[in-house]
């Protein structure tokens, strides 16, 4: 699944193109790694690194989401990581 559709459908970002602001501006990372492209495919298993207003979130993708769903269908997705850890 395209990032900046994974984005979107977890409730990270209300829609595609502000996903798309936020990955091409740099603020992403994928296992460690800046994506520069929202075109990247993210997989399940996948940590990603989220700037989300002044805290930054590590978050595992458990599974992926079929639609934009409910907040509680999207947190079914993904788990929090403890940043300090």
């Amino acid at each position: 699944m395209r990032i900046d559709r994974l984005l979107c459908f977890l409730r990270f970002t209300r829609t595609r193109s502000a996903a798309r602001k936020l990955i091409e501006e740099g603020h992403i990372r994928r296992n460690g790694e800046r994506v520069r492209r929202a075109s990247r495919d993210i997989a399940a298993g996948d940590v990603l690194t989220l700037p989300i207003g002044n805290h930054v979130r590590l978050v595992e993708v458990v599974a992926l989401p079929e639609r934009r769903g409910p907040p509680r269908e999207a947190q079914e997705c993904y788990r929090e990581l403890d940043p300090g850890a």
